[in-house]
């Protein structure tokens, strides 16, 4: 009679080998499927175009002998300062090329793991929450440093080698960390914006006209204010307004509203704090304990 046996569970003796940067595969593919979507890449090129131009002027301000049919009005309109560097990093279009990419790329970060029930199977493999938000936030901060830190530092080099020396970095030697550092309180900032509204729902459609929404409704609400108090203060309701109060403290220029730029600053961490805490509410999972 040949004997049955049950074969029971056998205890696992190996050793768990602690990878270093364990959200790197969740940020690689957020962007490898955000360049898949429709028109995202043509619309990412595009989003350059604005930094060209801005090459082109430096250039221009700096061979002024050489365009001598405009050389009366680039002297007055061309000046590469502080100024023309707070300018590039806060610019309409270059917000709005951000929003319109963070829409297509970046609405289904959160929300299609909500739809396909994904967050489970992240979280039951060797990684934290904290791995899972960094992951979904490296996306973000992938694509806004493409368009603010990446052309802002280039445009300073640029400078540097059409003047042909380094007077300018001496005449500005801070310029390159206020480049630095609000290049990198955008990317924390949209990064909050659009992990948070990525959170709430899981149709991704509804996400991206939220993103939209939202943006545009904070500009709307301070037209309204502003019309009913007159006040500048009613700024402080418009994330535009607010990113370009905190541009120009950072590069040392003249504030565009008539009120402290630390308000601006902290209505914007403010945010930042607060979505955090919503959306690590919001992703939930059994984590593998170790």
């Amino acid at each position: 009679m040949t004997t049955i046996r049950e074969k029971g569970y056998h205890h696992w003796d190996g050793q768990l080998i602690e990878k270093r940067c364990t959200f790197w595969p969740i940020t690689r593919t957020g962007i490898k499927l955000a360049f898949q979507r429709k028109y995202f890449k043509f619309l990412f090129a595009s989003s350059f175009f604005p930094a060209v131009v801005y090459a082109v002027g430096i250039y221009v301000s700096e061979r002024l002998e050489d365009f001598k049919f405009m050389a009366q009005g680039a002297e007055r309109t061309i000046q590469v300062n502080p100024g023309f560097f707070k300018s590039y990093l806060s610019q309409d279009f270059l917000f709005f090329m951000i929003i319109l990419l963070m829409a297509l790329g970046g609405a289904g970060l959160i929300s299609d793991d909500f739809r396909h029930k994904a967050v489970q199977l992240y979280f039951a493999r060797p990684i934290t929450k904290l791995d899972y938000l960094l992951g979904k936030a490296g996306v973000v901060v992938f694509f806004v440093g493409l368009l603010t830190l990446v052309p802002g530092l280039l445009l300073l080099v640029i400078k540097l080698l059409f003047s042909g020396s380094f007077k300018f970095f001496l005449q500005y030697p801070w310029l390159i960390l206020s480049i630095i550092f609000y290049s990198l309180f955008l990317m924390i900032f949209f990064t909050s914006f659009v992990l948070l509204l990525s959170s709430l729902s899981k149709n991704r459609r509804y996400v991206s006209v939220l993103i939209f929404a939202v943006y545009f409704l904070s500009d709307i609400t301070q037209g309204i204010f502003n019309v009913i108090f007159r006040s500048p203060y009613s700024a402080l309701f418009s994330i535009k307004s607010n990113l370009k109060q905190v541009a120009a403290a950072f590069f040392l220029e003249k504030l565009p509203y008539a009120y402290p730029w630390y308000l601006s600053f902290l209505v914007l961490i403010i945010f930042c704090l607060l979505s955090y805490v919503v959306i690590k509410r919001k992703v939930r999972g059994v984590e593998v304990i170790r």
